[in-house]
């Protein structure tokens, strides 16, 4: 497995195969994301996973700057996982000068949810994978990315942005890796306390609740009811949450009418002391 820093050593490496696989990933890996590696691995010639802990997706109270570099460690699990590339840019690579042009997402997929809560967080999302792309499959007649559906909305931004760049990549999303409690594996898990990782798992417990109950409604259920029943369950758990809402799979917006056989999500955000996790459950 090759490690390299810059556009140029990666493209070097690159430049006799025609279909990368790729996964890219801010580091401090976990078995999430060597799932998306094997599953990616036999679609492409070579594999390639980038780790950069991308300053554009974080606002200035967030942590930016204690979020965990794990290098060495995620570079001997990428290599055991059949990974041959790993790009690992610094800032100045990446971004050799302030990166002024950037990719706004529309605002009823990027403004909404994570992009309400997280403002220009999909544009520094998309900022970023839209470079990782160009400098991953520049030249190359086809290829193929991944991504965790932990991150649901950010999944489906990224969708929305290579059809309508009419990028030649295919886009994969991998399930969500769980914990035995039912945890959705995460970087920021390693934030918790023992009695908080414990806890934690309240959260797809909550979603699954508030799925249940929606989908046991009759005739059209009265979902902000049911989200806001959901919220003051959560909290009163000592959660401070964001948003526990049921969405159409399509695009995100809220369902109307009844539920019966329309493909939902039920998806929330919510922090637990200082950390904030994200989860969702397809219905």
């Amino acid at each position: 497995m090759h490690i390299v820093h810059t556009v140029a050593e990666l493209r070097e490496k690159l430049k006799h195969f025609k279909r990368p696989a790729f996964v890219p990933t801010m580091g401090n890996l976990h078995d999430g994301h060597i799932a998306l590696v094997r599953q990616a691995k036999p679609l492409g010639d070579v594999t390639v996973s980038s780790i950069f802990v991308n300053r554009l997706q974080f606002a200035p109270h967030e942590d930016f700057d204690s979020y965990p570099r794990t290098l060495d460690a995620d570079a001997a699990r990428l290599e055991a996982a059949g990974c041959d590339v790993v790009f690992a840019p610094r800032e100045k690579d990446l971004y050799p000068e302030p990166q002024t042009f950037k990719v706004h997402p529309a605002s009823d997929l990027g403004d909404i949810l994570e992009g309400h809560f997280r403002p220009g967080f999909f544009i520094g999302v998309s900022t970023v994978v839209m470079k990782l792309f160009s400098c991953v499959f520049a030249g190359m007649p086809s290829g193929v990315a991944a991504f965790g559906k932990k991150d649901y909305q950010q999944v489906m931004v990224v969708r929305r942005m290579v059809q309508q760049f009419a990028l030649p990549i295919e886009i994969l999303a991998g399930e969500t890796q769980r914990d035995a409690n039912g945890l959705a594996l995460s970087s920021r898990n390693g934030y918790l306390s023992e009695a908080q990782l414990e806890e934690a798992a309240q959260l797809s417990h909550a979603l699954r609740a508030l799925g249940e109950a929606a989908r046991a409604a009759s005739g059209t259920p009265d979902l902000p009811a049911l989200e806001a029943q959901a919220l003051q369950a959560l909290a009163r758990r000592g959660w401070k949450p964001d948003y526990l809402t049921v969405r159409l799979r399509a695009d995100l917006q809220p369902p109307q009418g009844p539920l019966a056989d329309v493909p939902l999500v039920v998806l929330g955000a919510a922090k637990l002391g200082n950390t904030r996790l994200i989860d969702n459950l397809e219905m």
